[in-house]
């Protein structure tokens, strides 16, 4: 990967779920920990957990933590898990839990204390609901974090990505960068797609990513 103009600390989102949020995050901490930095991941809420040594553990929670050359305690990395893989606030109310934004800023906080940069993943899209309140949008501008969206290359793409940005900017939170994560092996004009939503995006993909079968 080349040079990234990205802030220190930001926030990815992504234009639905399974468009590929945590391979991205999972580039980006490696590629910051090969600069010599101290990085670690952030997943405030995570569902879809197995119990593990005692504790629920999320598949990407494992997949950042690996990545990272920090290990912080898993109450920070991942405040809220829970077992089922549904909607977040479906999930909570099962597990009889309300999920706290201040845990999740205390526990940012403490992620801030140690690294050199803090990599924060959401849960699915943007407007995902934690409880009956907030949603996914909440956490990002509670941690007062840019956002660096997600676009999962495949039909409809262009829809998604431009109802998010416009998302983001009524809500006056930054837009630091884009990601082209190619979703279908065989998708036709793939670089007259880019080249849109670079024009109504108002800049360039950060970088792309090609397919991989791993992401699907």
């Amino acid at each position: 990967m080349t040079a990234l103009t990205l802030p220190k600390h930001f926030f990815v989102t992504g234009t639905d779920t399974g468009v590929g949020k945590t391979t991205v995050t999972q580039h980006l901490i490696r590629h910051y920990v090969a600069q010599g930095l101290r990085v670690v991941g952030m997943k405030p809420v995570a569902s879809g957990c197995r119990w593990i040594d005692g504790v629920w553990q999320n598949e990407d929670v494992a997949a950042m933590c690996a990545a990272a050359n920090i290990k912080a305690p898993l109450q920070w990395v991942n405040p809220y898990c829970f077992d089922p893989a549904i909607a977040p606030h479906i999930a909570a109310a099962q597990a009889g839990v309300a999920i706290d934004l201040n845990v999740i800023i205390e526990a940012y906080k403490q992620l801030q204390s140690l690294a050199d940069v803090v990599i924060v993943e959401g849960a699915g899209g943007l407007l995902v609901p934690l409880n009956a309140e907030h949603t996914m949008l909440d956490v990002m501008a509670a941690l007062q974090l840019p956002a660096l969206l997600v676009v999962g290359m495949r039909l409809g793409c262009i829809n998604h990505a431009l109802l998010t940005h416009q998302v983001l900017q009524t809500t006056a939170i930054r837009c630091c960068g884009w990601v082209a994560n190619q979703l279908d092996p065989d998708m036709p004009v793939l670089a007259e797609n880019v080249a849109t939503l670079s024009h109504w995006l108002g800049q360039a993909p950060s970088f792309s990513m090609p397919y991989q079968a791993a992401v699907t």
